[in-house]
């Protein structure tokens, strides 16, 4: 199949790598230049595991190439694939479909014969609709379909996701578009992956509600976190005695800082809008989204409690900018909203993160950034554990020690059992471990 990726951010670039890996021809375009000439020189615009070596080998068998001419490529694909960004409108905290609407406009104008147009940005329910509207304004005459296929990736495990899903989620109700949409998938029939066939609108929704479901169980589990801290228990096993039942699952039950990212806080958002639109409120999708907000700049507070009630002119170590490990992403990460506040109560902070502080240096400011762990430990009076990486899973203790002017841990993500940190001297607070 001939498929052209047109944006090659998070979702682009790693959608059309993995389609380049199947044995697909792939053309990824993008109108910023700069990352164009820089993906053709191998180097990431992200960092996502294993990403430049699938694109590397792939560019190298000739299955996947890059450039910013968007004419040839649509002409010449079976399938186009829109995966362009869709972030928060300011002021009102809609989608911003700007994007999506110029790109359905540029391919109307380059189509040649029957094409599939793939929505794979995460866009609200009816945007298929608006998006097969504008082709047809651009082009009358166009024989084309407008699909809608959401993508479900992790970041840090979006390779994975992609080659052995869960599902695969395609709306059309068009015959030609489902025998395409068929085809480009293919290769994944031997991993039994189930393809869904739905309608476009069902199909949009389904990854919002998707999104909005699973930030659900993250906030109601931090919320029992708290509670557990009131009433002497321990949300760890909490999780496990409620995760064990099938109809829970144990997945996305880890008590935290809050969800972060570039999925959960805008698509949630996004979602309570267009229940508002349609005279249907997502009450619940409200709470959760006000919920998360407060609790990163409330973790702020543990941490002054851990420090003696006082921070003025202390040092704070953040071990962890992004928001979740195996990623550089920083888009609404807890940190921020957490070292702001530290500020505000005084404190001096200095940072490390394996994969985070270029982006770090973008949103944070009167900062000290660290080269390790350790450097980011040193003279500090509490140090907070902000982002899981396996790196700070296996900190040594009495290193960190004699690094700091005092023994004090805060652990966001209870990376460490509270009798282990006090065996070595620490005083330690975790988060719903009464």
């Amino acid at each position: 199949m001939r498929i052209t990726m047109i944006g090659s951010g998070y979702v682009g670039l790693v959608s059309g790598a993995c389609f380049a890996d199947f044995g697909h021809q792939v053309v990824c375009v993008d109108k910023d230049a700069r990352k164009i000439e820089k993906l053709k020189r191998g180097e990431m615009p992200i960092y996502e595991p294993g990403l430049a070596e699938l694109v590397a080998n792939n560019v190298r068998q000739g299955r996947l190439i890059f450039t910013t001419d968007l004419k040839g490529p649509v002409t010449d694909a079976d399938a186009v694939f829109i995966a362009v960004g869709t972030p928060s409108r300011r002021g009102d905290g809609h989608a911003d479909l700007t994007y999506v609407y110029e790109a359905a406009r540029e391919v109307a104008e380059a189509l040649d014969g029957f094409t599939v147009v793939v929505t794979k940005s995460t866009v609200p329910v009816g945007t298929g609709d608006e998006v097969e509207r504008v082709m047809r304004k651009t082009r009358a005459d166009g024989d084309f379909a407008v699909v809608s296929n959401p993508e479900f990736l992790r970041e840090g495990a979006a390779i994975r996701d992609f080659k052995h899903p869960d599902r695969i989620v395609i709306g059309t109700t068009d015959e030609r578009a489902k025998t395409v949409m068929q085809d480009v998938y293919r290769p994944l029939y031997l991993n039994r992956a189930p393809i869904m066939v739905t309608e476009r609108r069902t199909a949009e929704l389904i990854k919002y509600a998707a999104n909005a479901f699973l930030a659900t169980k993250i906030t109601f589990i931090n919320e029992i976190a708290d509670l557990a801290e009131k009433v002497g228990a321990n949300v760890q096993d909490v999780a496990r005695g409620i995760g064990l039942d099938n109809r829970i699952g144990g997945k996305f039950l880890h008590a935290g800082p809050g969800y972060g990212g570039s999925c959960f806080p805008k698509d949630t958002v996004a979602l309570i809008k267009t229940g508002q639109d349609h005279e249907a409120p997502l009450r619940i999708v409200e709470t959760v989204a006000a919920v998360n907000d407060q609790r990163k700049r409330a973790m702020a507070r543990k941490v002054l409690a851990a420090a003696g009630g006082n921070l003025r002119d202390k040092t704070v170590a953040v071990l962890g900018l992004t928001f979740k490990p195996n990623t550089d992403d920083m888009r609404d990460a807890p940190s921020i909203p957490l070292i702001t506040a530290l500020q505000d109560m005084g404190a001096r902070v200095q940072v490390y993160d394996p994969e985070g502080m270029e982006q770090a240096r973008e949103v944070l400011t009167n900062v000290d950034y660290a080269d390790d762990a350790y450097t980011c430990a040193k003279g500090a009076d509490v140090l907070v554990i902000v982002t899981e990486w396996e790196q700070f899973r296996a900190l040594d203790f009495p290193t960190l020690k004699v690094a700091m002017a005092n023994p004090v841990i805060v652990d966001l993500r209870n990376v460490y059992p509270a009798e282990e940190a006090a065996r070595h001297g620490f005083a330690y607070t975790g988060v719903g471990r009464g």
